[in-house]
């Protein structure tokens, strides 16, 4: 293995992990919550009712029940490569009025007809796609002229103290690699997309003890699945060589764990190319 490849994702790993993750995620994903919410506030761009509304990494279907309060007589739809966390996405669906649709798919292969939709709202999902420039030209593709993209991802300060504390115990990679908000940008632009705009803040949470930590990672199914991840069992003793180095970001009697969490918002262009984009049917 080489160091261009130790962050490689496997998609099937990933959804599994989410899969494993799906009862408990709720209880545990208080980042999560808070990305999505404020992502949701900007939909203030989107002067039109979108007809039909993506909700790509939905997850357990939190952020899709709020577009649905938003936009009641949309066709929405929630992806997610994980089936167990779309199972309790289906749950939360209401009684009465228009229930959300919801697809097991992976976020760069969409079962979509080009141009099929005038929303597409990806929170915290594109840091798990291994090709961002084959993710973001896929959701292009979907978008209507005139569409908007809202996403929201992670960048290179995400949990910054973790990764240190681990560089102090063993050479191996334990935390997954996170783009530059630049780097997403000119992505965008390599898509097609038109007029991005991109914003980041820093949101940090605290713990009392780094197995916290880690334990909420757990909980979330975002633990460590890469390629250059550390094979068998963690011992005790590497394991409380870890919460040692972690100590040393202790501030105020807690640990933190900083997010760089990356806002972006993207238009389809308003006149799409002719030529079909190799779209899918539903």
């Amino acid at each position: 293995m080489n160091a261009a490849d130790e962050f490689s994702l496997d998609p099937a790993r990933v959804g599994a992990s989410f899969d494993r993750a799906a009862r408990d995620y709720d209880a545990a994903a208080f980042l999560q919550k808070e990305v999505g919410e404020r992502l949701l506030e900007r939909l203030d761009l989107m002067a039109e009712v979108p007809a039909r509304v993506l909700d790509v990494g939905c997850g357990t279907g939190r952020p899709t029940q709020a577009l649905r309060k938003r936009y009641p007589k949309a066709d929405l739809i929630g992806v997610d490569l994980a089936p167990d966390m779309l199972k309790m996405a289906a749950k939360k669906q209401p009684w009465f009025g228009r229930s959300a649709r919801f697809v097991c798919a992976e976020a760069s292969q969409l079962p979509f007809a080009d141009a099929s939709c005038e929303l597409l709202y990806a929170s915290l999902i594109l840091q798990w796609c291994e090709d961002l420039d084959a993710t973001l030209l896929e959701w292009r593709r979907l978008l209507k002229p005139h569409g908007l993209l809202l996403f929201s991802t992670l960048g290179p300060d995400t949990l910054k103290e973790l990764r240190a504390a681990w560089g102090a115990v063993d050479g191996f990679n334990h935390v997954n690699r996170f783009l530059d908000m630049h780097d997403v940008g000119d992505a965008l632009i390599r898509a097609g997309f038109v007029e991005p705009v991109m914003d980041v803040e820093h949101i940090t949470l605290t713990y009392e003890h780094a197995t916290g930590l880690m334990r909420d990672l757990k909980s979330i199914g975002a633990h460590n699945v890469t390629a250059g991840r550390r094979r068998g069992l963690m011992g005790r003793g590497r394991l409380q060589a870890f919460s040692a180095a972690y100590e040393k970001f202790r501030s105020e009697g807690r640990l933190p764990a900083t997010y760089e969490v990356v806002y972006g918002t993207a238009w389809a262009p308003k006149f799409m190319p002719t030529a079909a984009l190799g779209g899918r049917s539903l």
